[in-house]
């Protein structure tokens, strides 16, 4: 079987369904704020073969007072072997709203050293658009499908996460460049934000890349409009510190920088549930 690291299409998962090593993990979150729920998803609308990979649930730190903050190489290798992932496996993540948090999950494993995780694109929405199989909810027990414990190893990579220290000191040396994805009227302050306790506006320095921009129609753009995305908003080529509301979208970007190979990208963990209820971060509001 071809192993896919970033990207899949739906005709191409649709060949390998099936397929020995083959793990197919549905990564919704609800809406967050003021998006739009999904027409279809889990439980009645799952690919065949799907497990849930619950962000919230399972795959966050359960001692963090933040939104979907990664946990440690412990807790996430135990979840993972629960889903029935191995060291060999072949990660298929995907999403109720195209591309939102099947990012996240895909940057997670990359963190922890699992390169075989591709993010499927266009995600259930389009899978449903061309009419590929889904499986009926009542073929399975309390909506999850019944899997053997896997074998899988988290080996933590260094430098995928940084955190609001790391983002204070390039607000002022600006060695590295801050992409903020969430959408522009709260990136300027316009909009309140959607959890309570946490200011408007953003980072000193920062640069706005709503994660929208980079797809169409659910679907992320093709390599050379990403490049070229990517080479207006960073002209000196700087490294980038990818943010957003909880950690999320900022994955979107990092996962389009990944496509076009920009490899020096960080993501930061808190991002603005933590920078913007701090008391002492710097918010800078705009028009």
């Amino acid at each position: 079987m071809t192993y896919f690291q970033q990207l899949i299409s739906c005709v191409d998962l649709h060949a390998i369904l099936g397929s020995e090593n083959l793990v197919i993990l549905d990564a919704s979150i609800p809406p967050v704020g003021n998006m739009e729920a999904p027409e279809n998803s889990w439980p009645e609308y799952r690919i065949p073969s799907a497990r849930r990979f619950d962000l919230n649930k399972d795959f966050s730190d359960p001692i963090s007072t933040l939104p979907h903050t990664m946990p440690t190489s412990e807790h996430f290798e135990q979840a993972a072997k629960a889903l029935g992932i191995n060291q060999q496996s072949q990660i298929v993540v995907y999403d109720d709203l195209g591309l939102f948090s099947a990012a996240r999950a895909w940057y997670m494993f990359r963190a922890m050293g699992h390169k075989n995780i591709a993010v499927l694109d266009g995600g259930l929405p389009y899978w449903l658009k061309l009419k590929k199989p889904i499986d009926e909810r009542s073929n399975f027990i309390d909506d999850t499908p019944k899997v053997v414990a896997g074998n899988f190893v988290a080996k933590a990579q260094v430098d995928f996460f940084c955190n609001w220290q790391d983002v204070e000191a390039q607000t002022r040396s600006q060695v590295n460049l801050i992409l903020d994805a969430r959408a522009n009227r709260r990136f300027t302050g316009a909009d309140a934000e959607p959890r309570s306790g946490v200011r408007s506006g953003h980072m000193p320095n920062a640069k706005n890349l709503p994660y929208n921009d980079l797809l169409t129609h659910g679907r992320l753009k093709s390599p050379d409009e990403l490049a070229e995305i990517f080479t207006d908003i960073n002209t000196d080529k700087k490294a980038m510190i990818m943010t957003c509301g909880s950690g999320v979208t900022a994955c979107v970007l990092a996962l389009a920088a990944d496509i076009v190979n920009i490899k020096d990208v960080r993501v930061y963990d808190g991002s603005w549930s933590e920078w913007g209820s701090l008391t002492h971060t710097e918010v800078v509001t705009s028009t």
